[in-house]
């Protein structure tokens, strides 16, 4: 049985015994960004599509060679989709889902360029990469890996990272606390 209650999906497993539910963090913002991919691509693929049959040129290759761009672009466009759950995080891609323990991982790193990511490894060679601004957009993602980030540390697995997550949940508790303050009219 699935309920949806705002940024969370709570499942109930009627096998688990003494387990009503399980919750589930998600990104509450990928709907939107799929739809953006989509329209994007759908955008691009008609304004290509229509400028040739204002030409007079359209037939059924150039229709769909700009049908496979269109494709393209929304290919290249489509977000990961971010879910947690008790000492796991998974990334779901165009492709496949990636996922790792949280309270078994070795290495947290940010990697910088064009698009910053957040880069977890786990004890068992499973590795994600996501754009950190999902965590600070969804506080139950965030609260989710956190307390795996814990756990590993308390273990003594986790020995790279402590920079970058200190960032991370430094800018992520201001954001929120100004959030807080703007909502209650301090700022």
């Amino acid at each position: 049985m699935r309920a949806r209650h705002g940024g969370y999906v709570r499942r109930t497993h009627a096998g688990e015994p003494g387990a009503p539910g399980r919750v589930l963090a998600r990104d509450r913002g990928w709907r939107r960004e799929a739809r953006s991919a989509w329209l994007c691509g759908l955008g691009l693929g008609g304004a290509l599509l229509l400028a040739d049959v204002a030409r007079g040129s359209v037939n059924w290759p150039r229709g769909g060679c700009w049908a496979v761009i269109g494709v393209t672009l929304v290919a290249v466009l489509w977000p990961a989709r971010v879910t947690a759950g008790e000492n796991w995080l998974a990334v779901r891609g165009l492709l496949r889902e990636r996922r790792v323990r949280t309270d078994l991982l070795t290495r947290v790193r940010r990697s910088d360029g064009m698009s910053p990511r957040l880069v977890l490894r786990d004890v068992g060679g499973n590795r994600v990469e996501f754009d950190p601004k999902v965590l600070a957009a969804n506080p139950l993602l965030w609260h989710r890996l956190d307390t795996g980030v814990r756990r590993a540390r308390e273990s003594g697995l986790l020995r790279e990272g402590a920079m970058p997550l200190g960032a991370l949940a430094d800018r992520i508790d201001g954001d929120g606390a100004r959030t807080l303050l703007r909502s209650a009219g301090l700022e």
